[in-house]
């Protein structure tokens, strides 16, 4: 079967989208801390696992690639269009990018990049004059910045699933979370009461609907 076009192979289009995003996400964390570190690390291995497999060498299609054939006659496994998976197992047709799945994708990277950019214009002055975040996303949740990552990847996920980041998200997760309980330890020894209060009134990733703020 012959491809229109290359569809992997392309190393320096997964070079360029990793510096872009990963670049991106660093302007508004800015990591200094261990933890920062950590966490926009464990970040930007996600990415840089997604862009190799969307554009270098395409492991989860590989090893789909029998049932794909049986599965969908006529269809070109190592074509670029058939990387969007959940586009080709729901049989959805036309441009893979203008589906349902992909622009929905689309809109919740975009909004996790949105609230990583708000996060830090309120904590990074917080953190400069030692006290705590509590406007802007901190107003509704404890940990925007880790909900804000936790969004951008489950967005990418939607739009071009694979094997390996299907393992990493739930990992990922788990390394978020153990890191927000580091950074409430820290956050409850530095400011004591005023942080218990500010804890028991806001929730640590999911907003608390109907809560008045």
């Amino acid at each position: 079967m012959e491809h229109a076009a290359p569809a992997y192979g392309l190393w320096s289009l997964v070079v360029i989208n990793s510096a872009i995003f990963i670049i991106f996400a660093f302007s508004f964390t800015k990591p200094k801390t261990k933890r920062d570190w950590r966490s926009f690390g464990a970040f930007s291995a996600f990415i840089v696992a997604l862009f190799a497999e969307m554009y270098g060498l395409p492991l989860t299609i590989y090893f789909l690639s029998g049932w794909l054939a049986s599965r969908y006659p006529g269809l070109d496994p190592f074509g670029h269009d058939a990387g969007h998976l959940w586009y080709t197992i729901l049989g959805l047709t036309g441009d893979p990018h203008l589906n349902p799945i992909h622009l929905l994708s689309n809109l919740i990277v975009f909004a996790g990049f949105f609230l990583l950019a708000a996060a830090w214009k309120v904590l990074y002055p917080a953190q400069r004059e030692h006290r705590l975040a509590v406007t802007g996303p901190y107003a509704w949740v404890r940990h925007p910045q880790y909900l804000a990552f936790l969004l951008i990847m489950f967005g990418f996920l939607l739009q071009w699933p694979t094997l390996l980041t299907l393992v990493m998200f739930p990992v990922l997760v788990w390394m978020y979370a153990r890191l927000a309980k580091s950074e409430e330890a820290e956050a409850l020894a530095a400011f004591g009461e005023e942080y218990e209060r500010y804890k028991e009134a806001t929730s640590a990733f999911f907003p608390r609907v109907g809560r008045k703020r």
